[in-house]
């Protein structure tokens, strides 16, 4: 994992660490797409290792989440899509182009990229993180639900308008996917003054709790992104997502490990929100340092 930031010290450095830190964010996606949700996430920042969350604004559940998370660490989850067979959500917004035949958001990225019209777009994501800060929510970050905002040119264009609009730091992926996008994602946001984490690592269906013990050993010095996406099981779980449900279950358990808490700690991470790199971006001087994020608990 190699810093990007043309500032030679590195992130570590710029937030309040040694230059040598390797700093986790574990941000839990989702908050708001379910009452289950809500209650899981909540769980994982208040009791286990993970350190932020995203809220899904659209969805049913979001304004409970929101009452949840008002003094904890939250970004915008930023959401075009609505995955699940029989269960959907709509634009804030209503614009047409935004919807499918159902007359919800389409289930697929791909649906999005196709039909969406870009300046509905850009309405629909203020609209979002407008409503965020409405309900009271210290908005901390961006990032994009299935990463429809970070995958496309065109979208990626709303995605830095955003975040420099709002002054936050935002989600990228990692160096090693760059080339894979096919354009220029990271430098773009750095050329804007916008921050990031060095490195960002996540494979859907993948076990997160092995992820995380494979790649921490060799994490590099720098801040590393990792995700997972916690759902208490329970009827209403096993109702909306009958393929994924077990994945979202083991989220939970990882992210609620004593035992991965004592790996993190036993490899000197030291676990962060994304809060602190919003205060560097907006004040251009390091904050005050605080790990493990709003909580009050200290890190490794």
């Amino acid at each position: 994992m190699n810093a990007t930031r043309s500032d030679p010290a590195g992130l570590p450095a710029r937030l309040g660490y040694p230059a040598h830190a390797r700093l986790l964010i574990l941000n839990c996606d989702d908050l708001g797409s379910s009452h289950a949700a809500n209650l899981a996430c909540l769980e994982a920042v208040e009791t286990g290792i993970a350190t932020s969350a995203t809220l899904m604004v659209p969805c049913p559940w979001a304004k409970e989440a929101a009452e949840l998370f008002r003094d904890r660490d939250v970004g915008v989850h930023l959401t075009l899509t609505s995955e699940y067979p029989g269960y959907r959500w709509r634009a804030l917004t209503g614009a047409a182009s935004l919807h499918d035949s159902d007359g919800c958001f389409p289930r697929t990225s791909e649906a999005v990229w196709a039909k969406a019209d870009l300046a509905d777009v850009a309405r629909e994501c203020r609209a979002q993180v407008d409503q965020a800060l409405a309900w009271g929510l210290d908005v901390t970050h961006l990032d994009s639900h299935m990463g429809t905002l970070q995958l496309d040119p065109r979208f990626f264009e709303i995605y830095l308008d955003l975040a420099q609009a709002y002054r936050l730091p935002l989600r990228m992926s990692g160096p090693r996917a760059e080339g894979h996008l096919g354009f220029p994602a990271r430098p773009a946001a750095e050329a804007r003054g916008l921050l990031f984490p060095d490195d960002f690592i996540f494979r859907w269906k993948d076990a997160t709790a092995e992820m995380i013990r494979r790649h921490i050993p060799r994490m590099a010095p720098g801040v590393l992104e990792m995700i997972v996406h916690p759902v208490r099981d329970s009827p209403e779980l096993r109702a909306y997502d009958r393929e994924a449900a077990q994945v979202r279950v083991d989220d939970l358990a990882c992210a609620t490990s004593p035992d991965l808490a004592a790996f993190l700690a036993g490899q000197g991470v030291h676990r962060i929100s994304y809060r602190p790199l919003r205060d560097l971006q907006r004040g251009g001087e390091a904050p005050e340092r605080r790990d493990r994020g709003a909580w009050g608990s200290r890190g490794p």
